[in-house]
């Protein structure tokens, strides 16, 4: 027992020792209650005690001096973790026991260090200072230039620390267990220094001493476990010896034992009382901390402490600190409360213990199972299945159902969690097997009411479409049962028992899909689309299970999948997922097992299903099935294409046949020839798809119905469809063998012209009246102009440049005209234009899909440059209107056409912006409102159209300047119907222009300014009325920061960063040297840009500038005036009264003036380049040494300054770094308070609103 008067004055122990634990852990205990920790002196031993143990006060003195080398050893002995823990801890003990305060003084500053502090304690600070003061201390000489200390730096070796320093802990703890823990000494100073340290503002004490003091209370368990088990035994021996007869009863033991008991228990009492400390000193405060390590660390410790020592800890009052924190906010926390809970209720003796907390928590984990961290709810899923694992009736149907639909999470570790809840549900109840008895097989097997049972759920969960991700998640719980394909053939195939009941239509439709993707798993051994990463490697094991699994299949429904197909022969459904199972047969079983004459039986029962069924998917499996059999690697190739070759034969026959009678009736075609001849026509389409049929010629035929459908015009649009699809197979099957290479001359003609005709057969149904052959007719048509397309001779195929086609003008205004009128429409018209379709929520998702194919075709033949790319600017103004639709299409189809030519695209959108201003003017006339609507939509479309250029300027500079070209001439096309003196007719376009001014760079906003006064005369200028703000509004948005000409790229963004560092820290700016001031003025005078469109070479020089005029001085030179009374320009230098020539030109056209101005700035850089780089490298040398003298800036200030300026910048310092060595530049960065200087550390309280959820806090536990 620890004596009273010898406790720390600020050690939290309780005074009180009647009880084992204190009453703070009550159950009715607020989650926010606080236990006050006094603050006072550090606990001394009497004086003539503490002189036991010490050399005297010179010895420590002395040893303060050496002490870093000490300490810096055990610090670095347990961060290297090389030596054995033991030795270390021994070596300790030995240094403990000559000299208790030297060896005491070493370990508090090991916990010093490894909170990353640089302060040392000394031994005058040891014994005359508190704890508080020591720790205070330790504050002021904390080193905070980085965030970082121990247990937050990454790297492997500062992993290694924490599970080092940890591990110290721990035999520290173990090996002082039997003495030096009970010397009321040691013990009480270390946990006194961590209580304190855990309450400091300094997250790295607060992080790395709750650390040590929760593993320092994991090692008392232990401890106390150790000793309650002792005086278990004691207590049983002394019984035992008590319990003898007075003549063999040996007193002398008895007093022993009794003894030993005392010992014992006055051991338990320290050990409870200093572990009462720590989860009063500690633990109640720091597992709501605001850091959510430290809350996840206390939870994973207490939950430790529950299951080892579970008759101490494993009760209410410690319960609810993990039930209230499973609401934290911070899943890493919530992460910690599951694990901690699954290690309890995995142990079933402790169930009993935990009924009352799972009553009162069961809702919240219930609701874990659906957090937003995926990691959470996967062990909410796992704790919920030990809970059913422990108990059936603690989980209601309800908590269970809302698990069971997470099997079809696309998330596949929540997926597998879930099947193995659902598994261990369901599944866990098995027929018990006698022993000694024949293994049943098939119907009568034990798994036939388990697949029964999978069966009902998967249709009771109304999710018929994801039996493959049912399947995925049971996999690893119960794939023996999913394996048992035998039985899922006997429940299909065989008759029901005596008193069993029969499987219903819908449920077998159910059992073969499930019976499909279990065979799809085993064989290819991935998750289904949507849960998989992408494929991995499998380990030898699983290439052997796939192989043994590929055989089973291959032996098994070889001989049961005829019998299958010949019972569900006319069930479309069942046949399309049976017939999908050969494509993962091992074929050469086929051979080595004597399974022709089941491959027989298989070929005939599919051929006799392609007769029957005329449903497009049953066909398209069917074509599937025989190009799966058709592998020229095995032997049964020349049976299956025996077979397939008489079928195709009979099949093109008839429909030849029919054709012709279909032909010679004309008008007079009767409903069973127009189904014999469609039937007949799907068939073929569906294995042309995968099949080559070019030996038949079903091109002439199939153009001899099209056109005579385009002759009739009465043609059934089901014929129509299948006839297109089909004749498209032919050109795409013809054309996959010219490009192996070795083709003739006459076969190329022959595609060629059979190419042609068919898109002109496609351009001429395109006028079609039904909707869905108009469609048809537009898909194939785009693709096949996309795969003939200049695209096809690249990679090696120029021999087939003679195919390609480029469609001319009439096809492509035909192909735009169809995207208008049936594309961007509004699904109420959609609705009314469709035949008879039902006007509910999937058939507008389904019609809604299939125009956003209809346009993905048509922006391919955009972005491929089969179609000019001006006839995107009719999709590019939909933008907007139907952003929700076909937004994503539309941007991604600007962001390709900008790539391939950014000027089109540029002339593209402004194009696009004009149409929707001329359908405006159409609709509202000349007198509109600018405020309208339509015209604020035009100008957010432009808005929208700006924000895809991007920041960097240099790139799209040539396009942005085009455009605004473009804009200005649109704008004064049309003059004004009302004569002069009134706006043009377009005027206001200039203000939806404006949106694309903040793309210019300062230079050019010059020179379109210049451009646009062009087009201006003197009276525009002086014009003030409200329909004159457009070209005010446009002028104003390229004089702002463009009036400077002189401003170049680098000075420009160099201002901008420095705007972006006094946001951050708005410091004194710093001057630097005159050198440098003058470097670094030569460097901006030396990169200033001449304007692209002065009138005369002679006079852009920009050495010298004049001040700026007034607004009525600059409009005075720039309208044209007689030719006798022209002045000089207004920016000319002024200053030379003896410059008396005047330069008069005749004004260049645009182009001209463009292409001269490149060529004078290229000549410019190229006369500046080797001046400009000596002054940069001058000029970086005096940036680089004015930031190292900040000695006051922090790292992490620093960073982030740097890397927003020259994201921000670094595009457009493209043209000016060109032919300069060096990589980047170096920023000037303003000086930042460092942390010491602070007049004292921020707070660091706890905020339970931060973490928790109101509905926790306050709350009682029940």
């Amino acid at each position: 027992m620890i004596a009273a008067p010898e406790l720390p004055s600020d050690f939290p122990f309780p005074q009180d020792t009647d009880t084992r634990f204190s009453s703070d852990t009550d159950f009715s205990e607020e989650p926010d209650g606080r236990t006050a920790v006094t603050g006072g002196k550090k606990g001394k031993k009497p004086a003539g005690e503490k002189g036991k143990g010490a050399k005297g006060t010179g010895r420590l003195n002395g040893h303060h001096q050496e002490n870093g080398m000490e300490n810096m050893m055990l610090f670095e002995v347990v961060k290297l973790g090389r030596s054995a823990m033991q030795s270390v801890v021994d070596d300790w003990i030995e240094s403990y026991k000559t000299d208790r305060d030297v060896a005491l003084l070493d370990l508090i500053n090991f916990f010093i260090q490894c909170s990353g502090c640089k302060g040392v304690v000394s031994g005058e600070m040891f014994r005359n200072m508190q704890n508080s003061e020591i720790i205070r201390r330790m504050t002021e000489e904390f080193d905070e230039d980085s965030g970082d200390y121990p247990l937050t730096i990454a790297g492997p070796q500062w992993k290694r620390f924490k599970t080092s320093f940890c591990e110290f802990i721990a035999v520290l703890v173990r090996q002082c267990q039997y003495s030096i823990i009970y010397d009321e000494y040691m013990m009480d100073t270390v946990i006194s220094l961590l209580t304190g340290l855990s309450d400091s503002q300094v997250r790295a004490f607060r992080h790395t001493s709750t650390l040590a003091a929760m593993k320092l209370m994991t090692a008392l368990v232990n401890v106390a476990l150790n000793l309650s088990i002792n005086m278990d035994n004691t207590q049983r021996q002394y019984e035992s010896e008590r319990n003898k007869i007075v003549a063999k009863r040996a007193n002398d033991r008895l007093e022993l034992l009794l003894q030993k008991r005392k010992e014992l228990q006055e051991n338990q009492d320290e050990i409870e009382n200093m572990m009462n400390a720590i989860f009063k000193g500690v633990f109640v405060h720091r597992y709501r901390d605001s850091i959510a390590e430290i809350r996840a660390i206390c939870i994973e410790e207490i939950g430790v402490w529950m299951k080892l020592y579970s008759d101490a800890f494993l009760n209410d009052s410690y319960l609810k600190y993990v039930g209230w924190t499973m609401h934290d906010k911070q899943g890493e926390v919530r992460l910690k409360c599951l694990t901690a809970l699954q290690g309890l209720y995995y142990n079933r003796e402790l169930n009993t213990r935990l009924e009352l907390f799972t009553s009162r928590f069961k809702d919240r984990i219930v609701s874990m199972t659906l957090d937003k961290e995926y990691d959470v709810a996967v062990q909410a899923i796992k704790l919920l299945t030990l809970v059913l694992h422990s108990t059936d009736e603690v989980l209601s149907p309800e908590d269970c159902e809302s698990v069971y639909h997470l099997v079809y999470s696309a998330h596949r570790p929540v997926a597998i969690a879930a099947g193995e809840f659902l598994f261990k549900k369901l599944f866990s109840q098995r027929e018990p097997e006698e022993e000694g008895a024949p293994k049943r097989r098939g119907r009568q097997s034990p798994n036939a009411n388990l697949i029964k049972t999978t069966v009902f759920f998967f249709l009771e969960s109304e999710l018929h479409e994801h039996a493959a991700y049912l399947v995925d998640s049971l996999w690893e719980c119960g794939a023996e049962l999913l394996k048992d394909w035998e039985c899922m053939t006997s429940l299909l195939l065989d008759d029901p028992l005596p008193g069993e009941e029969a499987l219903t239509d819908r449920q077998e439709t159910a059992l073969i899909e499930i019976m499909l993707c279990t065979v799809r798993q085993a064989a290819e051994c991935h998750p289904p689309v949507g849960r998989g990463t992408g494929k991995r490697v499998m380990t030898a094991k699983e290439k052997k299970t796939q192989l043994d699994d590929r055989t089973r299949i291959t032996e098994l429904f070889a001989v049961s999948l005829p019998p299958l197909l010949a019972k569900y022969a006319m069930d479309s459904e069942k046949v399309t997922n049976l017939l999908q199972l050969p494509q993962f047969f091992d074929l050469e079983i086929y051979t080595t097992g004597r399974l022709e004459k089941h491959l027989e039986s298989l070929l005939r029962q599919v051929r006799e299903i392609v007769e029957k069924h005329t449903d497009t998917d049953v066909l398209e499996v069917c074509s599937k099935t025989y190009h799966a059999l058709c592998n020229e690697e095995f032997t049964i190739f020349n049976r299956v294409d025996i077979a397939r070759s008489q079928l195709l034969d009979e099949q093109v026959d008839k429909f030849n046949r029919l054709l012709e009678d279909f032909l010679q009736e004309g008008e007079e075609v009767d409903e069973d020839d127009t189904y014999q001849i469609l039937s007949t026509l799907k068939r073929i389409t569906a294995f042309h798809n995968a099949h080559d049929l070019s030996q038949w010629d079903l091109f002439t035929s199939n153009f001899k119905l099209l056109n005579t459908g385009i002759e009739n015009g009465d043609m059934p649009e089901q014929i129509v469809i299948q006839s297109l699809q089909c004749t498209h197979y032919v050109i795409l099957w013809n054309l996959a063998k010219l490009s192996e290479g070795s083709s003739r001359k006459e076969d190329m003609v022959t595609l060629r012209k059979q190419m042609r005709a068919f898109c002109l057969m496609c351009q001429r149904y395109l006028t079609n009246v039904n909707t869905a052959v108009k469609e048809q007719a537009f898909t194939i048509l785009c693709d096949v102009l996309l795969i003939f397309s200049h695209q096809m001779v690249s990679g090696g195929r120029e021999h087939l440049e003679p195919l390609v086609y480029s469609p001319e003008d009439s096809l492509q205004v035909e192909l735009l005209s169809f995207i208008l009128n049936h594309v961007f429409i509004d699904q109420d018209e959609e609705t009314n234009s469709t035949d008879g379709q039902q006007d509910d929520e999937a058939g507008k998702i389904e019609a809604l899909h299939k125009r956003r194919n209809l346009l993905a075709a048509y922006c391919k033949l955009i972005i491929y440059c089969v179609v000019e790319m001006k006839t995107g600017a009719d999709i590019f103004k939909q933008y907007m209107r139907y952003y929700n639709d076909y937004g994503d299409i539309i941007k991604e189809t600007m962001s390709k056409t900008r790539q391939i030519d950014k000027i089109q695209c540029a002339k593209t959108l402004i194009l696009s912006l004009q149409q929707l201003f001329n359908e405006m003017l159409s609709e509202l006339g000349h007198g509109f409102d600018r405020s309208s609507s339509s015209f604020c939509g035009i100008k957010e479309l432009a808005r929208r159209f700006s924000l895809t250029f991007g920041l960097d300027q240099v790139k799209t500079r040539d396009a942005i300047a085009m455009l605004h070209k473009d804009g200005i001439e649109f704008a004064f096309k049309e003059p004004s119907p009302q004569g002069e003196g009134n706006p043009p007719l377009h005027l206001a376009f200039l203000d939806i222009l404006s949106e694309f001014s903040s793309k210019l760079m300062r230079q050019d906003k010059r020179t379109v300014h210049m451009y646009l006064e062009r087009f201006m005369t003197f009276q525009m200028a002086l014009q003030r009325e409200d329909c004159w703000l457009p070209l005010i509004s446009y002028r104003n948005s390229l004089q702002a920061g463009g009036d400077d000409d002189t401003m170049s790229v680098m000075s420009g963004y160099s201002s901008r960063g420095s705007s972006v560092r006094s946001k951050k820290a708005k410091p004194t700016a710093r001057k630097l040297p005159e050198e440098e001031s003058s470097s670094s003025s030569e460097v901006w005078q030396q990169s200033l840009q001449t304007p692209v469109m002065m009138p005369s070479p002679h006079l852009t020089s920009t050495a010298m500038r004049e001040p700026k005029r007034g607004r009525d001085d600059s409009y005075m030179g720039v309208y044209p005036l007689p030719h006798d009374q022209q002045t000089p320009h207004p920016h000319t230098p002024q200053h030379h009264p003896q410059q008396t020539p005047q330069h008069i030109q005749t004004p260049m056209d645009y182009n001209s003036q463009v292409t001269w101005m490149l060529a004078q700035r290229q000549q410019e850089e190229a006369r500046q380049q080797q001046e400009r780089a000596m002054n940069y490298a001058k000029l970086r040398t005096n940036l680089q040494h004015a930031i190292r003298r900040g000695t006051g800036l922090m790292e992490e200030d620093e960073e982030p300054i740097v890397e927003d300026v020259m994201m921000s910048s670094e595009g457009r310092l493209d043209d000016l770094n060109e032919g300069m060595d060096f990589d980047t530049m170096d920023i000037d960065l303003p000086p930042s308070k460092n942390r010491r200087e602070r007049s004292e550390l921020k707070p660091d309280y706890f905020d339970p609103a931060s973490i928790m959820d109101e509905s926790v806090l306050g709350v009682s536990m029940f």
